[in-house]
């Protein structure tokens, strides 16, 4: 009956609550470094079952179809899409953007907790180690890696490789070497804000490697990777999603007249 109708539309409604919330975030990190926006999947909910496909009729032949009624839809996951990112050109030394896979790895001075981030926007901390910009906690980037006061200029190479040299003397010194890791399912990552990301059992065990080498990316130094977020898409996904939660409402409200006149047919 019409009841059944109302569920079933509010399950609709619900899902597309979600999927506007997933387009919001989208949209408010349009400017965020290296973000990589998020789609919603839907999933359709159980059948009510009022004849299964294949049964027999009062002559003995089997029906080619069956009759079905569904209950309606819900979120079933939320799947980030990892593609490239436009690369900004800033010139300054200590920004990085990873051109293909990877991401880098830094760790937690407090804790020791290992995350990752495709964020290359970094600078030197009072121990001149590399960290990662971010005003919340000094991460460190691991392997760590020291540049001395006295280091007048920066270089990175593509395959990570980070170098400097003094006022003294020309020659490239070398500090240490960039690593990018990887995962076998990054979809399985956890997101913890401030563009990092903690492995979980879903994503796999993560693989460190040198960048360029066996399907890693490389780092382009002077540069950061913007978000891949494309607002046209964006908005032609807010209107899509603004309009099925239109014809759901409307839907809810077609069953509800049904059943006022349902309910006056008996006075």
């Amino acid at each position: 009956m019409s009841v059944q109708t109302l569920y079933t539309a509010a399950t609709g409604m619900n899902a597309l609550e979600t999927k506007l919330d997933v387009i919001a975030n989208n949209m408010a990190n349009i400017n965020t470094t290296a973000f990589k926006k998020d789609r919603a999947n839907f999933e359709d909910l159980f059948y009510r079952q009022l004849r299964l496909p294949g049964a027999t009729d009062a002559d003995g032949n089997m029906t080619a179809t069956g009759i079905e009624v569904g209950l309606g839809s819900r979120v079933a996951s939320t799947q980030t899409n990892y593609g490239q990112g436009a690369f900004q050109t800033t010139e300054n030394p200590l920004d990085f953007a990873i051109e293909g896979r990877g991401f880098f790895k830094v760790v937690d001075p407090a804790g020791g907790d290992f995350l990752y981030t495709r964020a290359g926007n970094f600078g030197i901390n009072a121990n001149q180690q590399l960290v990662l910009g971010s005003s919340n906690t000094g991460w460190v980037v691991d392997p760590s890696i020291s540049i001395p006061p006295e280091a007048v200029g920066v270089v990175v190479t593509a395959d990570g490789q980070v170098q400097y040299r003094t006022a003294n003397s020309p020659t490239l010194n070398t500090a240490g070497n960039l690593t990018l890791t990887t995962f076998i399912d990054p979809d399985g990552l956890l997101k913890m804000g401030e563009n990092l990301y903690k492995r979980t059992d879903a994503s796999g065990t993560p693989t460190e490697g040198t960048p360029g080498q066996n399907g890693i990316g490389f780092i382009r130094q002077g540069a950061l990777e913007a978000s891949n977020v494309e607002p046209v898409q964006e908005l032609i996904d807010l209107i899509t999603t603004q309009r099925a939660f239109e014809l759901n409402s409307k839907v809810i409200q077609a069953g509800d007249e049904i059943m006022q006149v349902a309910t006056t047919l008996r006075r």
